[in-house]
């Protein structure tokens, strides 16, 4: 039975992102906002996954951390995809990604072998917060954003990667660790 999947490294809580998210649920926009629990960052999105093909994915994984050892990345200032002018999600970014990026970039490369597809464009460091559903109130959610600008909202360690399976519900996503790649070292 095929489940919707992807690799990420997870945020945790931080204090601050609180006020960021609760700016923007302030703004008035029509925007879905991601659970604070939940916050990751996406290194590669699977869609629809074979459970079959799991172990191998997992392998994937595997190599995709070799020689990387566990580090600290910061979360720091916000925007929007595809621009502050045209919103669709917004986010908060990371600092100190690189490994991160390294990870993501082995990723879409070696999964291609198993039948998924490279992503075409180039791995930008970030955590989604919120999704715009709808035009209501963007200059207020842009003047969020804009506040947040250059905040720090904390440091999150990467010691590990992790394969998830994500359950579309009317109340948002339930997610769940179908496996766990620790980082070496």
């Amino acid at each position: 039975m095929p489940f919707r999947a992807f690799i990420s490294a997870d945020i945790g809580r931080h204090p601050r992102m609180e006020a960021f998210s609760q700016a923007l649920r302030d703004s008035g926009g029509q925007l879905k906002l991601v659970d604070l629990e939940l916050l990751h960052t996406t290194l590669k999105f699977l869609g629809d996954t074979d459970e079959r093909v799991v172990p191998d994915v997992v392998r994937v994984m595997e190599g995709s951390v070799q020689g990387v050892v566990p580090f600290t990345v910061t979360l720091r200032g916000t925007g929007a995809f595809p621009s502050p002018t045209r919103i669709n999600v917004v986010w908060v970014g990371l600092e100190g990604a690189q490994a991160l990026a390294g990870i993501a970039a082995t990723l879409d490369r070696e999964l291609d072998a198993l039948g998924f597809r490279p992503e075409g464009r180039r791995w930008e460091p970030h955590v989604t917060v919120a999704r715009v559903k709808g035009g209501r109130n963007l200059d207020r959610v842009r003047a969020a954003i804009d506040a947040f600008a250059n905040e720090t909202f904390g440091e999150m360690r990467v010691d590990r990667i992790r394969l998830k399976k994500s359950v579309l519900t009317s109340e948002g996503p339930e997610y769940s660790t179908v496996a766990e790649v620790p980082l070496p070292g």
